[in-house]
């Protein structure tokens, strides 16, 4: 579903999205709803496994170890979520502790002044905030200041091969952007597919931009995207990108059809594994799947995974990423200055502890902890040991983990960004027109 890629999945159990579904919420023993300021400290979050497990193990410590500042907690599937937590925000009525992706929709907290600036926290608490990936903190800082703790995983997008393609034909996986183009009539040739893509989704098409703007104009450019900058969709090194994105598609660069493909029932996946396509840009929540539904795609040694190559002559360091940095806690600004110190007291404790980094590990994630390392040595398979490294790795070694664009911007942009990638993508708008048709949400 299309929300998978905003949380994260085991590596057992991978097919069904934990935090999809409908109505209203899953409350535990002796909590409350949207409490006013000054009732007690809340804490609302998304239902699923295994992530509402880890979190409700987290709130249990932390009430164990506080009898007496108790933190209470109220669980909702994810579009029921969505909903709660803009209404009671908007109202004044919003949790103490509140749960969020970051980017856009925490942007708009600030602007309308609902959430604690926590810069000075992590003044206070200097190695908590060492303690935590330096390229999470993006999507949680606002104007410099940062308005949110990065908690739970990290999902950088992958670069995923299928080796047994490439030894077909006799390559080695792309260095460059270059690499890529001149592997495409070399796959084709063969009869594979350079790449597989589920484009009636559209998010996944957006991963290719976010990668090529990144890698050709460099972190900045996507920043003066998101900081209001005016025609910032129209600077030079974006229309390249768009313009290089064109020409993979008139190269075949993806399998046919791609456009009525859809990333929601893993049809994408299987074109990989299945050895019809080459290559798939995808998320690494997708590792699980392939795992599970591929056979022997991955326990035979035949998936290959890389960051996303350089482009010869971009701005962009090939070391840094694009995806999911992590979730985000932020403390609202209305609550009692009490259950500002309950929640403080939470972030700095049992969010990112021992247990949890353990927990997130076993489940088949990367803490965004930067001791998550040292818990890799008890993953047996070996597999899932190489892969996590890699995630660790890749997430911890990024200067810049880029935020996915339909998070960092707000949703009318966000809508608006989605609607011109799938346009783009099926050749009917140039990519000035992408640009101009961009220009003029910026800031809406």
């Amino acid at each position: 579903m299309k929300t998978s890629r905003r949380t994260f999945l085991s590596l057992a159990a991978v097919s069904a999205l934990a935090a999809c579904g409908t109505s209203g919420p899953k409350t535990t023993p002796g909590s409350t709803g949207g409490a006013a300021a000054g009732s007690g400290a809340t804490y609302w979050f998304l239902t699923g496994q295994p992530q509402q497990t880890i979190r409700e193990a987290q709130v249990k410590r932390f009430n164990e170890a506080n009898p007496s500042t108790q933190l209470k907690t109220n669980s909702f599937q994810n579009d029921a979520f969505k909903q709660k937590i803009k209404t009671a925000i908007g109202a004044g009525q919003g949790p103490t502790l509140i749960w969020g992706w970051g980017g856009g929709g925490l942007k708009s907290y600030v602007q309308a002044g609902q959430v604690e600036d926590l810069t000075p926290f992590f003044a206070q608490n200097a190695a908590l905030k060492e303690s935590i990936f330096p390229s999470a903190f993006g999507a949680a800082t606002v104007d410099g200041k940062i308005y949110a703790m990065p908690v739970e995983t990290t999902t950088p997008i992958v670069l995923f091969y299928d080796k047994r393609a490439f030894d077909k034909i006799g390559a080695q996986p792309p260095q460059s952007w270059g690499d890529i183009m001149d592997l495409v009539p070399k796959f084709n040739g063969a009869g594979i597919a350079p790449f597989s893509l589920g484009g009636q989704s559209r998010w996944t098409n957006m991963m290719w931009l976010e990668f090529l703007f990144d890698r050709i104009g460099g972190a900045e450019l996507f920043q003066g995207i998101f900081d209001g900058k005016a025609n910032a969709w129209s600077d030079p090194s974006a229309l390249k990108a768009l313009d290089e994105m064109q020409k993979l598609i008139k190269a075949n660069g993806f399998i046919k059809g791609f456009s009525s493909i859809t990333a929601d029932s893993n049809a994408d996946q299987a074109l990989l594994f299945t050895g019809k396509a080459a290559m798939m840009l995808h998320g690494a929540w997708t590792y699980g799947n392939m795992k599970s539904s591929g056979k022997d795609f991955v326990t035979g040694g035949h998936l290959g995974y890389m960051n996303f190559p350089g482009v010869d002559g971009g701005k962009g360091d090939p070391s840094d990423t694009v995806g999911n940095p992590g979730a985000y806690l932020s403390i609202s600004s209305k609550a009692s200055d009490a259950d500002k110190e309950i929640a403080k007291k939470f972030l700095a404790n049992n969010t990112l502890d021992d247990a949890s980094v353990d927990e997130w590990v076993k489940s088949g994630n990367i803490a965004v902890a930067k001791r998550a390392e040292d818990r890799l040595s008890s993953i047996t398979d070996k597999n899932d040991a190489d892969w996590l490294k890699f995630v660790y790795e890749t997430s911890a070694n990024a200067k810049v983990f880029a935020q996915s664009w339909d998070q960092a911007l707000s949703p009318t942009q966000a809508e608006t960004l989605l609607d011109n990638i799938a346009k783009l993508f099926q050749l009917s708008i140039s990519p000035q027109q992408f640009a101009d048709n961009m220009n003029a949400v910026i800031g809406k």
